[in-house]
């Protein structure tokens, strides 16, 4: 059995929130709290609504409607909510106005802080602006920003008004940009004259400028003067914040109501990452997309409403609106950090912590890879004591890193909460809750209302072996489809197993908890045994000499496919390591998953939120193209492979 990384101390449970809503309603465990969500789902997600004190204007009829196909489900029918007041405006009225919304921290130092009575004054203003230039409920509105305050400032804006919130990858080439416009027919976008990254100044303004000349719906450009950078704007079509600010304080100087949106109301296109070809927009809505969403910060990140709750990620992948909306909801503060983690040193990220005095801290097991390769000095040199929980998603973990995180910074005091989900879950599948027993690496079991299992090629459930990570049930967050194309949306999720959506992650149930191990389509098949790279990876990283690596199956006339293992070592040299890892994967995987090629390389291909590009590894070492690498971090770590390959 896999060992304990985490057992709850009775005071830690007994004010977890989540035992707070078992204790209301009765439920004794946090396994019937699971099994009641899911069997009782329309029961659940009322008593959440209440629990949270999520506002309807008018009170939803139904909670589900399936009549038209679980894959087109509805929820909390007949009702009208607007997520924009439930994540501020009801907070800036009440009696939280004062309580800090958003603290937004820039590479350089500066820290801003916004209360909600502030966050308010700003969204009805930029909100306001937008409606003066003609923007209605329906629109499509992109955001192309750095992590700052006005990128969520813009989000709520945006869906206050009723038009679809874009968010957009910060670190995107103008071609990825201009395929998502064009794709959501954007009648405006917010950009930025650029941002900060690496001691650098990064202009973005050029890259919406090529973008929107691809996109011609496109009327207005709205540019935040980040930088204060001499940059082009184009007469009548371009004007910066601060002028849409005043034009809105002008037109609405005592502030704008929010659109009354009904439940299944389009709240925002979210495109995911990692695609092949044409952008797949999400669809999410006002309703089920604001309640998924938050109960998960609130009863499996535990975050309080007295709290702060600091993500590293950016608005434009899915853990940027987890944290507004977990935050913004539940009344807490989130920490915004526009930058690199670990510059100017490798204790970034925990002096930030100690500065803002953060109780949730959401990292990637690739980040954690490398603050840990920097030494255990970094984490030390700070005061960590008001974390309460980590969070984590992204990608699988090492044990190593795992432990480090929760022994070396954590002092063992906090349960790491490993969730999994996707863009298209609109949250997560999976998660662990603080009040339960934590195993290293574990996801620990279904999230709150999410009818998940394991299922062979055959539709079979699973036990102790990998196979398909699929739900059976309808969810609040699901997807209502991809936008303009609703056969995709049926072709990519539903068309596998009848009524089931197979999410496209290899997952294994052992013992009663859940790993996954990679995206299926990423799974290697040696001689008919398949394996997820995953497991090749933690037995690599659990060498002393290796920091970092990446697997990836490369075809082979006999087997189909062999295990190539591209590693950053840690320190020392690479005489005789590669024999020497060859022979460790094949004593803990078995002899058929011996690799057939280690090659050693600085660095390896990541995304802005820290996660390897193993897809483009493979088209490396293949010979083929890697297609687009406009969200890589480090795009020029390709070229150092293809010379390693020779």
């Amino acid at each position: 059995m896999a060992e304990v990384a985490w057992r709850p101390s009775p005071e830690y449970a007994e004010n977890a929130n989540v035992s707070r809503f078992m204790r209301q309603h009765g439920i004794g465990s946090i396994d019937e709290f699971r099994r009641r969500s899911i069997e009782e789902s329309e029961w659940f997600w009322d008593a959440v609504v209440e629990d949270m004190g999520i506002e309807f204007t008018t009170p939803y009829e139904r909670v589900l409607d399936s009549s038209g196909g679980i894959a087109w489900s509805k929820w909390f029918v007949g009702g009208r909510v607007n997520l924009t007041h439930n994540c501020v405006d009801r907070h800036a009225l009440g009696d939280r106005g004062e309580r800090p919304a958003i603290v937004s921290e820039s590479e350089d130092g500066d820290v801003r802080t916004f209360t909600y009575a502030e966050l308010k004054r700003e969204v009805d203003a930029i909100a306001a602006g937008l409606r003066a230039l003609g923007i209605e409920k329906g629109d499509p509105v992109a955001v192309f920003m750095p992590m700052v305050a006005e990128a969520v400032i813009a989000a709520y804006a945006i869906a206050k008004l009723g038009a679809l919130y874009m968010p957009i990858f910060s670190g995107f080439a103008p071609s990825a940009v201009a395929a998502r416009l064009q794709d959501a027919r954007a009648k405006a976008i917010f950009t930025a004259d650029g941002g900060l990254r690496r001691g650098s100044q990064a202009l973005m303004k050029p890259a919406a400028d090529e973008a929107v000349a691809e996109a011609p719906s496109v009327e207005h450009v709205i540019v935040y003067e980040r930088l204060r950078a001499d940059v082009p704007m184009t007469a009548g079509r371009d004007l910066t914040w601060e002028e849409l600010r005043k034009r809105g304080l002008a037109a609405a100087p005592d502030g704008l109501a929010c659109e009354d949106t009904e439940s299944e109301d389009v709240l925002m296109i979210a495109y995911t990452s990692g695609t092949t070809g044409r952008p797949k927009g999400a669809v999410h809505v006002h309703g089920g997309f604001l309640v998924k969403m938050a109960s998960e910060a609130f009863y499996q990140a535990d975050l309080h409403p007295d709290e702060t709750l600091y993500w590293v990620t950016d608005m434009g992948w899915i853990m940027g609106p987890w944290e507004m909306i977990g935050a913004g909801c539940i009344g807490a503060t989130v920490v915004l950090y526009e930058g690199a983690p670990d510059w100017p040193e490798p204790d970034r990220v925990w002096a930030s912590v100690e500065q803002h005095r953060v109780n949730v801290l959401g990292v990637s097991p690739t980040l954690i890879r490398a603050l840990k390769t920097a030494g255990d000095e970094h984490p030390a040199k700070h005061d960590l004591s008001s974390l309460r929980v980590f969070g984590s998603t992204g990608e699988p973990w090492n044990p190593e890193p795992y432990r480090w995180l929760s022994d070396v910074v954590g002092g063992g005091r906090l349960p790491i909460i490993n969730i999994s989900g996707g863009t298209e879950v609109g949250a997560c599948f999976i998660s662990p809750y603080p009040v339960e027993e934590i195993k290293v690496c574990s996801l620990g079991g279904a999230s709150h209302g999410m009818d998940i299992d394991v299922f062979d090629p055959d539709g079979n459930p699973v036990r102790g072996q990998v196979g398909e990570l699929v739900c059976k049930r309808p969810w609040p967050g699901m997807t209502r489809g991809i936008w303009g194309d609703p056969e995709r949306y049926m072709d990519t999720y539903w068309s596998m197993y009848p009524d089931v959506w197979r999410h496209g992650d290899w997952a294994l149930i052992d013992d009663g908890d859940w790993y996954l191990l990679g995206r299926s389509d990423d799974t290697i098949n040696v001689a008919g045994k398949r394996l997820g790279p995953a497991e090749v990876e933690s037995v690599l990283v659990s060498h002393p000499l290796v920091a970092e690596s990446a697997v990836v199956g490369v075809p082979h006339e006999t087997k189909g496919e062999a295990i190539w293992c591209f590693c950053v070592l840690a320190n020392g040299t690479a005489d005789g390591v590669a024999e020497e890892l060859s022979e460790l994967v094949a004593t803990e995987l078995g002899r058929p998953f011996k690799p057939s090629r280690v090659v050693f390389v600085d660095a390896l291909p990541k995304t802005r939120s820290a996660k390897i590009l193993r897809r483009a590894v493979r088209a490396v070492a293949i010979g083929e193209d890697p297609g687009d690498m406009s969200s890589a971090e480090n795009p020029q770590a390709l070229d150092q492979i293809r010379a390693a390959l020779g």
